[in-house]
């Protein structure tokens, strides 16, 4: 076969707005169950329908919008059992992503990953003086939670396969705005302790994955995301 021609590396419109509304779903500014339509999406965005249906289709395949009409969506909902299943993915998926991690992180990605835990740790530290409910309590578990979630993104990156990278994006959008509130919400509830044994597993997941120990990363992760998965699960379906 002969050379085929190089093309251009751009981000089209399309490209764009699938960022922007998959972004907004993600973080709860579009909410589960909400209603939106093209057009008004595309007026929000200040661009064409062209592109938002292009980006509503992708969304469509995602599983993150759900067509109700030629020119309207809503954002996906789900229920317990669902959810439940797609945690179990995740859980999966991130124990095998920090078992090729400890197999084939580089002593760059296993630094990045000591500096993100580092400067949790240091964060938590100053945070101790705190008052307990605070808006700057708040503010300063919310930037911890921001250094855990620059952590797992490490650990994902060093598992070094692309298939495996997108499987998990696609099931990071199931809730990640959530995750956020369930910890917060336990961290004011009577819940603190668990919260803070999943911070204290982060460095003995790192550390397996430092010493090349790929079962023990990957038993690790698993323990971990599960305890997360099942406070979510909780918190978003109670008894």
């Amino acid at each position: 076969m002969g050379q085929l021609p190089h093309l251009a590396a751009s981000e089209t419109l399309g490209d764009q707005a699938y960022a922007a509304i998959r972004d907004a779903i993600v973080s709860g500014d579009l909410v589960r169950g909400q209603k939106v339509t093209e057009r008004g999406l595309a007026e929000s965005l200040d661009i064409s329908a062209t592109p938002v249906r292009e980006a509503l289709r992708r969304l469509e395949q995602d599983r993150l919008v759900e067509r109700t009409g030629p020119r309207s969506v809503r954002i996906a909902k789900f229920a317990a059992e669902e959810l439940r299943e797609f945690t179990l993915i995740g859980d999966s998926l991130r124990a095998l992503a920090a078992r090729l991690a400890a197999e084939k992180s580089t002593a760059a990605e296993r630094r990045a990953m000591r500096a993100a835990l580092d400067g949790a740790d240091a964060l938590l530290a100053r945070a101790d003086g705190i008052e307990a409910g605070s808006e700057e309590e708040r503010a300063a578990i919310e930037e911890i939670l921001e250094r855990m979630r620059a952590f797992h993104a490490l650990v994902d990156r060093a598992s070094g396969n692309a298939t495996l990278l997108h499987m998990l994006d696609m099931v990071d959008a199931f809730g990640t705005d959530e995750r956020r509130g369930a910890v917060l919400s336990e961290i004011g509830g009577d819940r603190r302790a668990a919260v803070e044994e999943r911070y204290r597993q982060h460095r003995a997941i790192y550390e397996a994955i430092a010493s090349g120990d790929g079962d023990l990363a990957a038993a690790l992760m698993g323990a971990h995301s599960r305890a997360a998965a099942d406070s979510l699960i909780a918190g978003r379906f109670p008894a």
